[in-house]
């Protein structure tokens, strides 16, 4: 099937409320432009390079979302354009996106990362630590980074019930931090092969790569 015939599809699947990035990582330009042709507007890249690269040659209506996990020294060249960066996942990488947030003058949107998944590879916050960050007085005064919502990536399992029960832990996360501030209003879970049972628990964003563009094409070192 075709970029085309794969969007509409997923578009059949999820409402109008959910927001669909496509992640093009890996993918060439020609693909995000059929994409973009089809009236995609929101793409994912989760190396900076990479999406730098692609930001220099694509239009400019695109909404650049940085996925993957972000080394500080790197935020510097993203933080001119970026639209939202959801693998917020310490103090000290939040901190270094509101500084260069600073020096190019503009409030740049995260996710917080919530680790919800068993796995100790996936980064993140706990729910405790998110919520001590959230109150405190450090992240009252950061002028140039603003948290619009959560994000989490769920064990990469089979276990249906498994990857159900983490998502609906972060969901009922998200609605207890969202009563306590009303523009947290961004839930980021769900990707290719399980993003169906993240829509079921709320969440308002699905990222969504291999299923609209195929498999990636990882380049051999």
């Amino acid at each position: 099937m075709s970029i085309k015939d794969n969007l509409e599809n997923i578009n059949l699947k999820i409402s109008s409320e959910v927001c669909l990035v496509a992640v093009s990582k890996t993918k060439p330009i020609s693909d995000i432009l059929e994409a973009y042709d089809c009236g995609q507007r929101v793409f994912g890249e989760n190396k900076i390079q990479e999406l730098v690269e692609k930001h220099k040659k694509l239009p400019k209506d695109i909404e650049w979302h940085m996925i993957g996990h972000i080394q500080r020294n790197k935020v510097k060249y993203m933080a001119p354009f970026i639209s939202l960066i959801h693998s917020a996942d310490s103090y000290r990488l939040i901190k270094e996106i509101n500084k260069q947030g600073k020096i190019n003058n503009r409030v740049i949107n995260c996710l917080l990362q919530i680790k919800i998944a068993s796995e100790e590879s996936k980064f993140g916050f706990t729910e405790k630590e998110a919520t001590d960050f959230l109150n405190s007085d450090e992240y009252v005064s950061f002028g140039n980074i603003k948290i619009v919502g959560l994000m989490g990536m769920a064990t990469f399992t089979e276990d249906q019930k498994k990857i159900d029960q983490e998502f609906n832990k972060l969901k009922i996360f998200y609605e207890k931090v969202n009563r306590s501030d009303s523009q947290i209003n961004i839930l980021s879970m769900g990707m290719s092969d399980d993003y169906p049972i993240a829509i079921r628990n709320g969440s308002t964003m699905v990222r969504i790569g291999s299923s609209i563009f195929g498999k990636r094409n990882y380049i051999k070192k």
